[in-house]
């Protein structure tokens, strides 16, 4: 039996990882990806160089990660925002403006949208973006327009005039008016 106070191997492992994740995600947002380096991770991390590839096969790995999460975090709001409650197109609305808040939250957009893809090229990053966010803006477009065979094409669309949103908006254009902007996109396409 463990004694109170004591950790398990897994719970220290996995406080490990996370230090590792948190302190890459500020140093990625900070200096960006390919100026960071895995040596000033592991020192804002207050691990070892052995923890951090035990964890992570490289930077890459580590990158991964911390968009795995970024994503995880995203879906959870968006998910949020669209109880079973509203309809159709009112958690279409909702979601999409939920992505739109998420998506500022510091250091997001930048990850997401540009060090992500220049990392892993698009292919790569749509496919982690399916296992988490995208499917959502998918499944709120079916739930509108029903079996309608465009649904698949709209979504990536859409997805990509949501993600030009989040990156203005990130330079400081008025948020007020990408998001007008795009529920008058959702608009029009939900009311096809």
């Amino acid at each position: 039996m463990r004694s109170r106070g004591r950790r398990s191997n897994d719970e220290r492992s996995a406080s490990t990882r996370q230090a590792l994740v948190k302190a890459a995600r500020a140093l990625f947002v900070e200096k960006g990806y390919a100026q960071t380096s895995t040596p000033e991770v592991v020192a804002a991390a207050d691990v070892t160089r052995g923890a951090l590839y035990h964890h992570f096969a490289d930077k890459q790995a580590l990158l991964r990660a911390v968009l795995e999460q970024e994503l995880h975090e995203l879906r959870g709001a968006i998910e949020a925002a669209t109880p079973p409650v509203l309809g159709a197109r009112e958690a279409l609305v909702a979601g999409s403006l939920a992505y739109l808040d998420g998506m500022t939250v510091p250091g997001r957009t930048r990850l997401l949208l540009v060090d992500g893809p220049a990392v892993f090229g698009h292919a790569e990053l749509v496919a982690l973006d399916e296992r988490h966010a995208a499917g959502s803006l998918r499944e709120g477009l079916a739930a509108v327009l029903g079996d309608d065979a465009l649904v698949p094409a709209l979504a990536s669309l859409l997805s990509a005039a949501f993600d030009r949103a989040a990156l203005a908006i990130s330079t400081g254009e008025d948020p007020a008016t990408y998001r007008a902007a795009m529920l008058r996109l959702i608009d029009r396409v939900s009311r096809a």
